[in-house]
């Protein structure tokens, strides 16, 4: 099979080469525009979302033993606790459909049933304080509250039924084995406020400039923004020499190294891909962006249903995915593909499902996406009628 599957991907490289017509404008603009979306995400999204991210999933390797993830996430875990987490965990995360892969691998790797660590997925960049009140701003409190609605619903019961469909396949731990948590004189204060440290550092480090007047606090939050990530790097540095042994830090380097092997390599692709295929904000890459807009205008089912699979595929950096609504709903697009667009597309990318897709496989990935494609057609079609 991996013979197979390396022929294949051989054969693919051979005829893209040999076949793609590079000297045509419209080819060569496409794979600049790949090249121009993959810098911004490198220049604006790894060093201050993805490797953060990175480290926090391999310090869960070292300091959340096992039996405390399967107590609170895995399959037997209470839903109400489980479920009611995971749906609004992304209330303090400003983190794109990527960035939150690591978070996303580690807590799976340490035994949390797929329901759960889906709708973590899920929530983690659908559910940002600021995208729904940005949202509400620019888009008109009624979008901002559907889409509010609609995320935590969304992340709730694609993981319920995920975690129904997927019950006979629960998951032993005998997944990709980590370094199990050692034992030390921690206490769980210490460890909580570790991880509190960091994500701190992750949310103050993505905090995204408002776009609208009244929004103080989040202004005041956006200027002090550098300043409060690093007091929040300083304290994470101090705590991990402080109450870390010197065998868990090398222990945690290596973790996140690992998960650094297998998330970077299959994002870059991912954005690239991504990039060719529909380029950047205000850019086209090879699918012309008349061809979409006009696929999305009205509200019609046709319009709803290509708006939750442009979404679903295309990468949506954080907050970028407003801007880009207000200019196709000026262009005519109807307010159901707009939230099936909203509901679908920060969620999910071609970037975010090749990373799923290894964590969790191929079949799990595709029940998952076809999941946030129906349901977000479905929103879109109910909310396009009102």
């Amino acid at each position: 099979m991996k013979e197979r599957n390396i022929f294949l991907i051989l054969a693919a490289m051979f005829g893209f080469i040999y076949f793609v017509p590079f000297s045509s404008p419209k080819v060569s603009g496409a794979i600049l525009e790949a090249f121009y979306l993959l810098q911004d995400y490198v220049r604006e999204h790894t060093l201050t979302c993805l490797i953060p991210a990175l480290f926090i999933a391999g310090a869960m390797s070292i300091m959340i033993s096992q039996a405390s993830v399967v107590k609170y996430f895995g399959a037997e875990a209470k839903r109400v606790t489980a479920y009611g987490v995971a749906s609004v965990s992304g209330s303090i995360l400003a983190v794109c459909s990527c960035t939150i892969l690591p978070l996303f691998a580690g807590i799976y790797s340490r035994g949390a049933g797929i329901g759960p660590a889906i709708a973590f997925a899920y929530s983690g960049p659908a559910i940002n304080i600021l995208a729904i009140v940005l949202t509400a701003r620019v888009l008109g409190a009624e979008m901002g509250i559907a889409r509010a609605l609609g995320s935590v619903v969304f992340a709730v019961t694609i993981g319920l039924i995920m975690a129904l469909i997927f019950k006979d396949e629960a998951k032993t731990q005998s997944a990709p084995k980590r370094a199990q948590a050692a034992r030390s004189s921690r206490s769980a204060g210490m460890t909580v406020l570790f991880f509190a440290v960091m994500s701190a550092g992750l949310v103050f480090a993505t905090w995204a400039k408002p776009d609208f007047e009244s929004g103080r606090l989040f202004s005041l939050i956006y200027s002090l923004k550098w300043y409060l990530a690093a007091v929040s790097l300083l304290l994470t540095v101090y705590l991990s020499f402080r109450y870390m042994k010197s065998d868990e830090r090398r222990t945690w380097m290596t973790e996140t190294w690992s998960y650094s092997k297998m998330i970077i390599p299959l994002l870059f692709i991912g954005v690239f891909a991504a990039g060719f295929l529909l380029g950047r904000p205000g850019h086209e890459g090879i699918i012309p962006s008349l061809y979409i807009e006009n696929l999305v205008g009205g509200n019609s089912l046709r319009a709803v249903l290509t708006a939750s699979v442009i979404g679903a595929f295309m990468y949506f950096a954080t907050l970028t995915e407003i801007p880009i609504l207000q200019g196709l709903i000026g262009a005519g697009m109807g307010k159901g593909p707009a939230l099936a667009l909203l509901l679908a597309g920060p969620a999910l990318s071609l970037p975010s499902m090749l990373v799923i897709r290894s964590v969790i496989g191929t079949k799990k990935t595709a029940v998952y996406v076809l999941l946030v494609i129906v349901m977000s057609t479905a929103a879109g079609m109910i909310y396009g009628k009102f």
